[in-house]
């Protein structure tokens, strides 16, 4: 038997310099400057407008940690960093990777960690965290998310089978950056997207629905999901990564307006991190409850036997999970 070493827990004690790598990689554009061509100390250097010590370290440093790979004194890109962090690729992650690195929320909320611990949930922004009143650290949300959330997008049409063509009005709760909503849009001609959100959030969901060509289809209700008036005769809610910023009697009462705003025979979506009861795994999607420990005053990872409780208590009686292929999210659609 090999002997015992501290060697994983000083990794995991040194972790945030390689987040740190990573977003001053990002902030001077060295993934996307190597991936053109830019190759050596020197060039990247001039490239980057940054001191070549500093280069060097840099990049040798992202070496170690196998995000660049170098023969001689020549750098290049790993096969993941040059799909995700290269500014040129058509999934390019960055943006994903810099708000999560840098948003305050995050940065300071997991520094106060242990009083977090305490108290049972954030003490970042007065206790209020992400969620205080129009917050604007949603607006840099909404312009960042789009690639990571595309794909699970592409994933709730098809659960919906939205090619068919059939009439579809949609209420897009929280809509955020509008990419859930606008998805169904361009799917569907005949989709109507009626998004709610704080109206400078809205702004950044407007472009979206501009650039997939729904401008026409798309429609605001500005304010709080809790306060504003939906209407009424929705086929399909979208309700993506919203509920698990709350408390479980939070999310019950919103899902009973939910459903009184519902068509006889629609469909509530969920999008949402699902762990299993044993709450650790899958790994990456039961960690995201130390997410929202750090970062909310109420909020939690939830299993799906808790999410099917919360819905039927607020009168859904059908409720299926999705666990999607495109990521560690899953999807639950719930009929009344």
């Amino acid at each position: 038997m090999s002997a015992l070493t501290p060697d994983r827990i000083m990794n995991a004690v040194h972790g945030h310099q390689q987040t740190a790598a990573i977003k001053a990689g990002l902030d001077l554009g060295l993934f996307t400057a190597i991936g053109a061509g830019h190759r050596t100390a020197e060039a990247l250097s001039q490239h980057c407008h940054a001191s070549p010590k500093g280069i060097r370290v840099l990049c040798d440093f992202l070496v170690i940690h196998e995000f660049l790979t170098k023969e001689g004194s020549e750098y290049g890109l790993a096969a993941d960093t040059a799909k995700f962090l290269d500014r040129r690729s058509p999934a390019y992650f960055g943006g994903v990777a810099q708000f999560l690195a840098s948003a305050p929320a995050i940065r300071d909320g997991f520094a106060d960690l242990t009083n977090i611990v305490r108290k049972g949930g954030t003490t970042w922004n007065g206790g209020g965290g992400t969620m205080s009143r129009e917050n604007p650290l949603w607006e840099d949300f909404a312009r960042s998310m789009v690639a990571m959330m595309a794909p699970a997008a592409e994933a709730i049409a098809d659960l919906l089978n939205t090619g068919n063509g059939s009439p579809m009005k949609v209420l897009d709760l929280a809509a955020g950056h509008g990419i859930f909503g606008a998805t169904l849009a361009r799917r569907n001609q005949n989709a109507a997207v009626y998004a709610v959100d704080w109206p400078a959030v809205l702004d950044i969901a407007r472009e979206h629905a501009l650039s997939a060509g729904v401008a026409d289809r798309w429609f605001e209700i500005q304010g709080s999901a809790f306060e504003v008036e939906f209407g009424s005769g929705y086929d399909v809610v979208l309700i993506t990564n919203f509920h698990h910023h709350f408390e479980r009697s939070t999310v019950e009462t919103l899902m009973r307006k939910i459903h009184a705003s519902m068509k006889p025979g629609g469909v509530a979506v969920t999008l949402e991190f699902v762990p299993n009861q044993d709450r650790v795994s899958p790994p990456d999607v039961a960690g995201f409850a130390m997410m929202m420990l750090a970062t909310t005053a109420e909020g939690d990872a939830y299993t799906f036997e808790e999410y099917e409780e919360m819905y039927r208590n607020a009168g859904f009686s059908r409720n299926e999970l999705h666990r999607l292929e495109q990521g560690p999210q899953a999807v639950i659609l719930s009929r009344q």
